[in-house]
């Protein structure tokens, strides 16, 4: 079965999680550890992989999400379920790099049966009716390239299934109310204080209930309700419904996103707002606000305003508000979130396109101009990889803006090196967005032409930034090794790249597959 396709039921739903959960941990094992090879018996559609440690074989059917692993094995090629898939890659990654790592095939698994409770809670329920919601909580697949995508911490699903995006689900929050001599808080979070009524003294604090439930026990929070310094307020009269990002909630009553702290490990993170990022922020969003303000192009800014939490438990109940979509979105046209586009779902933009390649042209031109010159002029790194990546599309379904969000992933220059500053966007734009993008597009649309349209779109930054003529004549490019981060216990932040295929430099392959299939 096709990942792309799920069954609803029973068995079904089962060997469709299995699918989902298989193909970004092929796509891990075989781009970090998997040498092409040849093996036995006929291989029409599929390819063979050498993995080192032993070097056995495996075989997947091809394509941007290899499918149907196989391992060969007495003689014959044998069918590998997901729980086989991730024994062997433990075995395999032990004998690599020396080193035992019990939890991460625990986190495999937890993906693996999140995914499959995902897809029994869609079971006959209708998806959003707003299009921009629809593509925010569509994303079944995930990071297509982390052994563990949908990993929600191991927790039962009766505690994060009615949070979960991909569930369609929306909730009210809980609100509590903050005592003044506590309240910590850093920019404009003014928009907080209209979601409710605090009483005199207090400050207004809307909090995720499910990070309440796992936080709430601890004594410093007990201690907090017991004398006064928090007070329940009950339930928000509104509610909001959970972004891709999952702890990023969307206030459509009153057009205004808030992120909260989540004590889970999503991909390779605990998902709290840390407070050194904090501590950073309003720089850091000030920085970039003011580079967007000059940057020539219809692309906007989703500003991260401010944060407000308790001195008690800073990171815990932190909130930070972010910008709203209608005042920056373009008049007219809709908002698509980018990973979206690489999925499945009712309305996406490049499904039945008249013209694929005036497409493509179109969204590069919106996503690239403004990514390289805040680069270029103003050292600003933008996290521009496609869960970061909003665009806007008209009534054709022709992307006519882009918008970008999240202060917390933004690098600035001399914060970090030149060199590291370029590595981390090239891997968020073009590994991460824009080739994941083109291949969709070249499984959509075989022997289109892929390449030529981003060498135009970055040929027209040569003379400002060197480092694009250099990207087009690189053979490879920055991949992100999140299996063996994880395996190893790397902090998540710590970043670490092999090169993979760059196909910039070379001709267009027939639908684009095999140029782009490497540089994932």
């Amino acid at each position: 079965m096709h990942p792309m396709h799920p069954m609803n039921t029973g068995a079904g739903i089962g060997e469709a999680a299995d699918a989902y959960a298989a193909a970004p941990l092929l796509n891990c094992l075989l781009r970090e550890l998997g040498e092409p090879a040849q093996g036995p018996g006929e291989s029409v559609g599929r390819r063979v992989y050498r993995l080192p440690a032993g070097g056995r074989l495996l075989r997947v059917r091809a394509g941007r999400r290899p499918a149907e692993p196989e391992a060969y094995a007495a003689g014959a090629w044998q069918r590998l379920s997901h729980a086989e898939l991730v024994k062997l890659t433990a075995e395999v990654l032990r004998g690599h790099t020396g080193l035992s790592n019990p939890e991460l095939p625990v986190e495999m698994i937890d993906s693996r049966d999140a995914v499959a409770a995902i897809l029994a809670a869609r079971d006959g329920t209708t998806p959003p009716d707003d299009l921009y919601r629809r593509s925010e909580q569509s994303l079944i697949t995930g990071h297509p390239y982390h052994p563990a995508p949908k990993a929600r911490g191991g927790g039962p699903v009766t505690g994060w299934i009615p949070y979960a995006p991909e569930a369609y689900t929306r909730f009210p929050l809980v609100l509590l109310g903050l005592r003044g001599d506590v309240c910590v808080e850093d920019g404009d979070t003014g928009a907080l204080d209209a979601l409710g009524e605090a009483p005199p003294g207090y400050r207004l604090l809307p909090v995720h209930p499910w990070q309440l439930d796992l936080v709430g026990a601890r004594p410093e929070i007990r201690e907090a309700f017991a004398d006064g310094r928090l007070v329940r307020l009950g339930s928000s009269s509104w509610t909001a419904w959970p972004t891709a990002a999952i702890r990023t909630l969307y206030v459509p009553d009153t057009d205004l996103f808030l992120k909260f702290s989540l004590d889970v490990r999503i991909t390779n993170d605990i998902r709290r707002l840390w407070r050194h990022d904090l501590l950073r922020l309003r720089r850091t969003d000030a920085a970039v606000t003011s580079a967007f303000a000059a940057v020539d192009t219809p692309a906007a800014w989703l500003s991260d305003r401010g944060y407000r939490t308790a001195d008690f438990a800073f990171e815990e109940l932190a909130v930070l508000v972010r910008d709203g979509l209608r005042p920056q979105v373009t008049p007219g046209a809709t908002p698509v979130l980018a990973a979206a586009l690489t999925e499945a779902f009712e309305g996406n933009p490049l499904d039945g396109l008249a013209d694929p390649v005036a497409w493509w042209s179109a969204y590069l031109r919106q996503v690239v101009p403004p990514a390289l010159e805040l680069f270029a002029r103003h050292g600003v790194v933008l996290e521009a990889h496609l869960q970061n990546t909003v665009v806007a599309v008209d009534a054709d379904g022709m992307p006519v803006q882009a918008l970008f969000r999240d202060a917390e992933g933004v690098k600035l220059l001399p914060e970090v090196t030149r060199a590291a500053g370029w590595e981390r966007l090239v891997y968020c734009l073009v590994v991460n967005n824009l080739l994941e993008i083109a291949e969709a597009l070249g499984e959509r649309y075989p022997g289109m032409e892929l390449w030529g349209p981003v060498r135009r779109e970055l040929a027209r930054c040569d003379a400002e930034l060197p480092e694009a003529a250099e990207l087009l004549r690189a053979p490879t490019l920055p991949g992100k090794t999140n299996l063996l981060l994880r395996w190893t216990g790397a902090d998540g932040a710590d970043a670490r790249y092999l090169p993979v295929p760059n196909p910039l430099p070379t001709s267009d392959a027939a639908g684009g597959g095999q140029s782009a299939g490497g540089g994932q």
